[in-house]
């Protein structure tokens, strides 16, 4: 069973923008893509929320030549598997037992997990949530863990290498990559080599496609806007 076509449920500049820089890096243009309108409170219709109960981007659609359809939701899972199913693109090591592997799964799920949950936090209590729920301690918190966890496991890697894990650009690139953009937004991730890496990746004509959308990204959610109703974190 082969994949017949894709499609990506996109919001500019959020998780889903991981997916559709790996889409475009291993399909190019080959794929539809569908605008969530997250801030008026798409992800809680009842069209959304049969496809994804968590409200939120990406959606991936897969539809498969036997003509079934699957859904992938988790930003990490569908850009690990995108590097896997289209292995001729070389964005992931080989699916065998090796130091490379290993060290590109580490990476791949530190971005998607324990950098994600932080950055997260700060994004929500800074600029989603209602202003009554917001929780100063809790940017604190986790700005504080950042800078001094976080950031300095990076920059050990990226002035050892130009990429998140060694010489040549992987899927984690992606996520990677994405995580760095977002950081900056919030005054993180500001050391020149940083700066040094997104450049590097701004070279790519898949990041540049996967990010052509940035400037219709709005970092407040103003209070009249539907999902400020709905949105529970």
């Amino acid at each position: 069973m082969s994949i017949e076509s894709l499609k990506l449920y996109h919001f500019p500049a959020s998780r889903s923008a991981r997916v559709k820089w790996m889409l475009h890096e291993v399909v190019g243009s080959r794929f539809a893509i569908e605008i969530v309108d997250v801030y008026a409170g798409a992800l809680f219709s009842p069209r959304f929320l049969r496809m994804n109960p968590n409200h939120s981007v990406p959606i991936l659609e897969i539809f498969w030549s036997d003509g079934s359809a699957q859904q992938m939701l988790e930003s990490t899972a569908i850009v690990a598997f995108l590097a896997d199913a289209y292995g001729e693109a070389h964005l992931a090591p080989p699916v065998q037992a090796s130091r490379g592997r290993a060290d590109y799964l580490q990476m791949l799920q530190f971005g998607g997990t324990t950098m994600d949950m932080l950055l997260w936090q700060i994004r929500i209590h800074e600029h989603m949530l209602a202003i009554p729920e917001r929780d100063p301690r809790t940017v604190t918190r986790y700005r504080t863990k950042f800078a001094t966890e976080i950031e300095p496991q990076l920059c050990q890697r990226l002035e050892s290498a130009p990429y998140i894990c060694g010489e040549a650009f992987t899927a984690a690139d992606c996520i990677m990559g994405h995580n760095v953009l977002w950081a900056r937004r919030y005054g993180l991730c500001r050391a020149s080599v940083f700066r040094r890496y997104l450049a590097r990746l701004a070279k790519r004509p898949a990041c540049k496609a996967a990010f052509d959308d940035i400037d219709a990204f709005i970092l407040e959610v103003a209070p009249e806007q539907p999902l400020l109703t709905t949105f529970n974190g």
